[in-house]
């Protein structure tokens, strides 16, 4: 059994189910790792499984890269390999792993199979994503933030597009890290009832708008994604309503002068995002890219009580 059973397991699953302690030390101790000059290895022995029912690049490689260098070992699995859901249920899938390894990565698409896997594990479970949220990106991204633009605490925050499972997590980050998130998007397209209830009740500073201009004006950063996704059927209609989003100069000239872009990649250049924008100077996309294996380290770390 592996040796993480027998303690407190400690799941990775939202942003909002975390306190904001436990998020800081996790930020904390990323960036001291990437700064060290002789990296730890407090892994040495452990074994983290990726199971992917999605495609990824980011995930698999910073998931892969950064288990390895914490001394760890990495397993990793599709949907096809494994019995996850069909001949086996999700449940009986988390109770053999929890025997095997120490800590899994499930990135998915319903929010429910994530939930069934860590209610049966006996080692941590982490959300490498859902069609709900995308909670490891967003822990990179705030790296990202702080590193080039201080603490996020009390800053501005722009969302402009989808408030697809990537603006999910902004929002909770918006709450826990105590900062404004302006949320620019189609009425067609906002986030739920539920999430913005949520926000409400814990006095959140999260403004839904459909005024891009208005939106972006004097932020610290402005983040888009992707107008279609993997899971959507309805490309058409979305670019028309997505359209008026678009991330270029003239919408990045509206926020502070010194903002950053943020993307979660991949992008469809000049889409969502111009390619003026994504290539230009205010572009912190490759620097967020590289942090999902440094902000992953971090949550590997407490995950696994190290």
């Amino acid at each position: 059994m592996s040796p993480a059973s027998s303690r407190k397991v400690r799941h990775f699953i939202d942003i909002h189910l975390l306190d904001a302690g436990s998020l800081r030390g996790m930020l904390d101790y990323a960036a001291a790792l990437k700064r060290a000059k002789q990296p730890e290895k407090p892994l040495l022995g452990r074994t983290l499984a990726l199971i992917f029912e999605k495609p990824s690049t980011r995930t698999r490689v910073s998931f892969e890269v950064g288990m390895r260098q914490l001394g760890g070992e990495v397993i990793t699995l599709t949907g096809k390999e494994i019995q996850l859901g069909h001949g086996e249920t999700i449940g009986d899938t988390a109770r053999v792993l929890s025997r095997f390894v120490d800590a899994i990565m499930l990135r998915t698409d319903a929010e429910e199979k994530l939930h069934e896997m860590a209610e049966a594990a006996s080692v941590p479970v982490i959300n490498g994503l859902t069609d709900k949220s995308h909670p490891v990106q967003i822990m990179a991204d705030i790296l990202t933030f702080e590193e080039r633009k201080g603490p996020i605490t009390g800053k501005v925050v722009c969302w402009s597009g989808d408030a697809n499972n990537v603006c999910e997590s902004w929002i909770h980050a918006a709450v826990r890290f105590d900062f404004e998130l302006r949320v620019a998007c189609p009425a067609e397209l906002a986030p739920s009832a539920e999430t913005l209830e949520w926000v409400r009740r814990n006095d959140g500073r999260v403004i839904v708008t459909r005024d891009a201009e208005a939106a972006v004006a004097g932020a610290d950063a402005v983040v888009t994604d992707t107008w279609v996704s993997m899971h959507h059927q309805d490309a058409e209609r979305r670019h028309a309503l997505l359209k008026p989003y678009q991330v270029n100069e003239r919408l990045m000239g509206l926020a502070q002068k010194d903002a950053i872009f943020m993307h979660c990649l991949p992008a469809h250049r000049d889409e969502e995002v111009s390619t003026a924008v994504i290539d230009g100077p205010q572009s912190v996309v490759w620097d967020e890219a590289e942090n999902r294996m440094h902000a992953q380290k971090g949550i590997l770390a407490w995950c696994l009580n190290t």
